[in-house]
């Protein structure tokens, strides 16, 4: 096929020639000599088929095949020269700023960054962690570059671009011998009996919390407590007969190391989508897509 025996060189040669309209001038510009530009420029034709210059007095025109190419050899060469500039811009460019939820920062952060590390890009990266809707805000003014978190609903997504990575459900956690396991048959409207630690209202998941504790008859809880602090609900679930109420990959660590256990009920009517959210049109660069890439990667290795 014609496309791959062209070079990098004869796009190279080829605009100079078309924009000089001289061969001599578009080598001294090349910094080669003229036959080398001559021979350039007919290895291109033969390759093409087509005549692409004529000779015009002491110099050349370009022919109308001609003109249809350099719209398309224009164009590659300046997305090469993008491509070359943004991994130029790599070691020396603005920290890539990352939101991540919770979740996404405990799950999957850890081993996107070590790869990242590994790749040896050397940009610096800012991750921030925090709501959903904070972080989304926080994207759309320019704060952040990428958000890793829930698809928010549509009236939130207003300039904004989702791509999947997995899906992810809410849980109901406990400390290991909570009261709640030691009964043979689990009641789950017994949480009221015990404080429980809610998402906050405007979180991303309280709706699918709230739909869940409707579909079981508890339109409210008398012990409820609101919070965003994984930190916290870490350390009172574990000193406490708290029920935190979170989505899994916040203490998936916890659960694989036996400290904290999920209450055995099924809460897969609350699963949502998990992914990466940019702005539309924003740059996209050789930083930001590795990191991207990195998230993907991460994300179906670990089957989540």
């Amino acid at each position: 096929m014609p496309q791959t025996r062209i070079r990098f060189r004869h796009l190279r040669t080829f605009i100079e020639v078309a924009r000089q309209k001289s061969v001599g001038r578009a080598a001294d510009v090349l910094g080669v000599t003229q036959p080398a530009v001559t021979k350039t420029i007919r290895e291109l034709e033969d390759i093409l088929d087509k005549r692409l210059f004529e000779k015009e007095g002491r110099g050349v025109r370009i022919t109308r095949y001609g003109e249809v190419f350099l719209r398309h050899a224009g164009a590659s060469v300046a997305a090469v020269q993008q491509g070359i500039d943004s991994l130029s811009r790599l070691n020396t460019g603005a920290p890539v700023r990352i939101g991540a939820l919770p979740t996404v920062s405990a799950r999957i952060m850890p081993a996107v960054m070590r790869k990242f590390l590994a790749e040896g890009a050397g940009s610096p990266v800012r991750i921030v962690t925090g709501e959903n809707q904070v972080l989304l805000d926080q994207l759309r003014t320019g704060t952040l570059d990428l958000v890793i978190g829930r698809l928010a609903a549509p009236e939130q997504m207003a300039g904004l671009t989702f791509q999947y990575l997995y899906s992810e459900q809410v849980r109901f956690v406990v400390r290991d011998n909570h009261p709640l396991l030691w009964d043979a048959r689990f009641d789950f409207a017994r949480i009221r009996d015990y404080p429980v630690l809610m998402p906050t209202t405007g979180s991303v998941i309280r709706p699918f919390v709230e739909r869940y504790l409707l579909a079981h008859g508890m339109a409210e809880l008398p012990r409820a407590i609101e919070t965003v602090s994984d930190s916290f609900g870490r350390a009172f679930v574990e000193e406490t007969d708290a029920v935190w109420v979170i989505s899994e990959g916040v203490v998936i660590r916890d659960i694989e190391a036996g400290r904290l256990r999920y209450l055995p009920v099924d809460t897969t009517e609350t699963r949502g989508a998990v992914g990466l959210t940019t702005r539309e049109g924003a740059e996209q660069t050789a930083a930001l897509d590795i990191i991207g890439r990195t998230v993907r990667a991460v994300a179906e290795d670990l089957a989540v």
